[in-house]
């Protein structure tokens, strides 16, 4: 079956629970999730959600509450998923690398009736003044990674079973799977999850995200991949993100297999990617340069991969990706508030952009006044989409930043981007990253595009600070490639024939590593405090002074 068929499903039965019967029908005894810890069949999967519905019953959870999903890569965080939509709860997942004030006001938010974690996630949880006054339940459960795995541990790493420490925090383990019980009648439009933002630029938002923005997320996404109920979908990006959650929604419309890993390991991916059987894989951010900055080795050919869902990739690295590893990418526009809004495999691959509208979509690139630009001038990219609940819903509980970002009946997406003559669109920039410098906007991720390829370079982020003179410099925050000291002075050599000189940074600084969010975002606003620091290299000073101050320590 192709994905394209999925198209036929009548809009009522668009919900989790419906699809999960639909193609435990069709598709019976074959692998939906791949998981050497415990694997599920399409056939299984609906009991598995009817039982865990079951146990949340038990517990007192309803339809319409939330239950916060604080858990790694997990077969239990899918069972988890499964079992709210199954009860007409709404799971919230939240980031694993909260802590602190950004966890207190993601639970704050969410308000849950249920908090689901691992062991060794609990002491975080603990904190003092974290959890919400209304005291939700707190179940424990065991990934299969071992205590503390992939999280530093903490306190609570060497719980390993029974109560564990106290904490102060009546927690409890997970009971066993309960009575089934009957699917609740959701409709398309229910909520089926909040997904909080990275919160790269304030506190994070909970974006509202139904049953049917995920079944649209899993047609359009499958069908620029083309993906068939042959297909292994691998992924290594976190399930508290949507593009983990709608790749499972790919494999489930299509009746493909789902495999993942707890988190993406540059040297061992392709040795994973082969162990799944993969054919599709998905990567954000840095990663394709981080692939391609790896010693070549036999795994490089030695798998099954045929395609890759790999946006802002620039068109030189997409050559590199298929010249070495025989892998398409494919690339596209799409965020946790809207859907999959474009595509770079539509009519005529266009790699290195963004791609045209696909259809059903709306879509303008407007100035400050949302009054729309030619093609060729930059602006914001705004969105809507004909069909009913394809897009989110808001941000919960924050009816201003709903207000704000839907206003004039359009979303605003906050991403800087530009039409050329053909209908192709090109990313820019996010609007609040972009540099303004003497007159001139600077693109900070074409900057960023023109260091990464650089043959020294891991990685580098660009930010504006502030100029002595006019409205800001660009100051570029680089991580070397292992065992490699570049000059700065050659670095920005090395430019002069990839960038305008006026986007050439003025400041650069090499670092051991970025402040990253869990999905592979650098958060530029901590780069921005940051600044410029006594080990700062200035171009304009040409001395080098600061440079001769970096000893790999970061």
């Amino acid at each position: 079956m192709s994905i394209q068929q999925a198209r036929t499903f009548p809009y009522a039965s668009r919900t989790l629970p419906e699809i999960l019967q639909r193609q435990a029908a069709r598709y019976r005894g074959k692998l939906l999730i791949a998981s050497p810890s415990r694997p599920i069949t399409y056939a299984e999967a609906p009991d598995i959600a009817a039982r865990c519905a079951g146990r949340l019953a038990a517990a007192g959870v309803k339809a319409g509450d939330r239950i916060v999903a604080y858990l790694p890569n997990s077969v239990e965080f899918i069972e988890l998923w499964f079992g709210a939509a199954w009860l007409g709860a709404v799971l919230t997942p939240i980031n694993t690398a909260f802590r602190g004030a950004q966890l207190r006001h993601a639970l704050s938010l969410a308000d849950p009736a249920l908090i689901v974690t691992e062991r060794g996630l609990l002491a975080h949880l603990a904190a003092q003044e974290i959890m919400p006054p209304s005291g939700p339940r707190v179940w424990v459960t065991d990934c299969g990674g071992g205590p503390g795995a992939d999280h530093g541990g903490g306190p609570g790493a060497d719980w390993a079973s029974g109560p564990g420490p106290d904490y102060g925090l009546k927690a409890e383990p997970a009971p066993a799977p309960g009575a089934p019980v009957a699917a609740h009648e959701a409709r398309p439009g229910d909520t089926l999850a909040i997904l909080f933002t990275s919160g790269t630029s304030g506190p994070s938002k909970g974006v509202i995200c139904p049953h049917a923005q995920f079944f649209w997320w899993g047609v359009l996404t499958g069908e620029a991949l083309e993906i068939t109920s042959d297909d292994v979908l691998f992924t290594a990006l976190p399930l508290f993100h949507t593009n983990a959650l709608n790749t499972l929604w790919q494999a489930l419309l299509a009746g493909a297999t789902y495999a993942f890993e707890r988190r993406f390991s540059a040297s061992q991916f392709w040795t994973q990617a082969r162990q799944a059987g993969a054919t599709v894989t998905y990567l954000l951010g840095a990663m394709v340069h981080i692939l391609l900055k790896q010693a070549p080795g036999p795994g490089d050919r030695t798998h099954q991969v045929r395609a890759c869902l790999a946006p802002a990739t620039s068109e030189e690295l997409v050559g590199q990706f298929r010249q070495r590893f025989g892998v398409r990418s494919i690339d596209g526009y799409g965020s946790t508030e809207t859907n999959l809004v474009m595509s770079n495999a539509l009519n005529g691959y266009a790699p290195g952009t963004m791609g045209r509208a696909l259809p059903g979509f709306e879509v303008r690139v407007v100035d400050e006044n949302d009054c729309e630009v030619p093609a060729g001038a930059p602006g914001e990219l705004l969105v809507r989409h004909s069909e009913p609940f394809s897009m989110a819903g808001g941000y919960f509980g924050n009816p201003e930043a709903t207000a704000s970002a839907w206003r004039n009946l359009w979303f605003h997406t906050g991403d800087r981007v530009m039409r050329d003559e053909q209908g192709i669109y090109h990313y820019l920039d996010r609007i609040k990253d972009a540099i303004r410098r003497r007159g001139e906007n600077i693109s900070s991720w074409e900057v960023e595009q023109a260091l990464l390829s650089h043959p020294d370079v891991e990685n580098a982020a660009v930010v504006g600070v502030p100029a002595e003179v006019g409205e800001e410099d660009v100051m570029a925050f680089i991580v070397p490639r292992r065992g490699c000291r570049p000059q700065p002075d050659a670095v920005t050599r090395f430019l002069e024939d990839r960038i305008a000189r006026f986007a050439i940074p003025r400041y650069l600084e090499f670092v051991d590593e970025l402040p990253m969010t869990e999905n592979g975002k650098v958060k530029k606003y901590m780069l921005r405090e940051w600044g410029v620091s006594p080990a700062t290299w200035d171009r304009d000073e040409s001395t080098g002074a600061g440079y001769e101050e970096y000893n790999g320590s970061g």
